[in-house]
């Protein structure tokens, strides 16, 4: 019997999107219920790509059964770490509005310098004095 998409990651020990894009980019190859639309994957086709948990010295698959457990410890660590992204990532955002600012002005300057040079001198003054004709 074939695996529906849930079914199948959690043979594997992985998330729906990792199977659905191994699906997508034809590493497994599955096929659509014509009924329900979910894609049906057959375990043989599964296991072929990716090994089951239980298997002994699985590769990736294993990665979630190895896993240590969390700890209130870890726990600490990781809201730490959210937090100093949000800070990373507030500090990007800041930096990008600055460039952004920064590079407007330099579009408005150049602008202005572009209209300046396009513009012709203004023809020289000439003296109202008297003119004389030199030989």
């Amino acid at each position: 019997m074939a695996y529906t998409l849930a079914e199948a990651a959690r043979a594997i020990g992985m998330q729906k999107s990792t199977v659905l894009r191994a699906i997508k980019r034809g590493v497994l190859s599955a096929v659509r219920d014509a009924a329900t639309g979910q894609w049906l994957v057959e375990p043989a086709e599964l296991h072929r790509v990716y090994p089951a948990i239980g298997e002994v010295g699985a590769g990736t698959g294993a990665l979630a059964a190895d896993a240590p457990p969390r700890t209130d410890a870890l726990e600490a660590e990781n809201r730490e770490l959210r937090a100093r992204l949000g800070d990373a990532q507030d500090q990007v955002a800041d930096l990008r509005r600055r460039l952004d600012a920064e590079a407007e002005e330099r579009r408005r300057l150049t602008a202005l310098l572009a209209d300046r040079s396009t513009t012709p001198p203004a023809p020289a003054r000439r003296s109202w004095g008297p003119w004389r004709r030199r030989d």
